[in-house]
């Protein structure tokens, strides 16, 4: 795994520059996810619309809230690629986690729809988050915003996830082996990213991802 080394956090180490990152940061946000939205809008409207016609008794956007910056809630946006019970079916589906700690996974989620896998895969689901990129809820890089109720069991270790605004990407994602790490790595890794943050990898990591979406790599 890329890493930009000892450079970022003494970059980052100054409060001048640390702000003068942060500002570039949410240009580089704003201009990419607008750009993004304006070019991909043929897109997001077919896949709203398969997700409609594979499923009829919802509609195209999941929107589920969760925990951003300094424990900060916001109403994230996903296309649906689930039937619409599946909140209340997760509690049965509970003892069949694969994820160690509060977060919650499982690769043969019987909830995921026919076009939900395909969106899955190709990480196609994620691409409304782009709105709350450009509301400033999230940046393009970061942290994934974890639910409430994983927030609720996390301990002052985890916390630490929550010091900065959660993205639509991070080190965690573009891992192959993304499904085979435990909580406490996946924590491992994004306090890696708080660490080494600077332009020059959250660069990296966009093109990253948008290799892994391109293979199809994604669950």
């Amino acid at each position: 795994m890329w890493r930009y080394g000892p450079g970022g956090p003494a970059l980052l180490g100054r409060r001048e520059d640390r702000r003068r990152y942060l500002r570039r940061k949410r240009v580089l946000d704003v201009a990419l996810s607008l750009l993004a939205l304006l070019l991909l809008s043929p897109l997001l409207l077919a896949i709203g619309l398969l997700v409609v016609l594979d499923d009829p008794k919802g509609g195209p956007i999941f929107r589920q809230e969760r925990v951003g910056k300094g424990g900060r809630r916001f109403w994230m946006y996903k296309f649906r690629t689930m039937c619409v019970d599946a909140e209340e079916r997760l509690k049965e589906l509970s003892l069949r986690n694969e994820m160690n700690g509060p977060a919650f996974k499982m690769r043969e989620d019987p909830r995921i729809t026919r076009v939900g896998r395909v969106l899955r895969k190709t990480s196609l689901d994620e691409l409304p988050q782009l709105v709350n990129v450009l509301r400033g809820e999230m940046s393009l890089v970061g942290p994934r915003p974890p639910l409430p109720r994983e927030v609720a069991q996390y301990g002052r270790y985890e916390w630490q996830r929550l010091s900065v605004v959660p993205g639509l990407t991070c080190y965690w994602q573009v891992r192959p082996d993304r499904y085979e790490l435990s909580m406490n790595q996946w924590v491992a890794l994004d306090l890696m990213y708080i660490q080494d943050r600077c332009l020059r990898l959250d660069w990296q990591l966009i093109f990253q991802t948008a290799e892994t979406m391109v293979r199809g790599s994604g669950r």
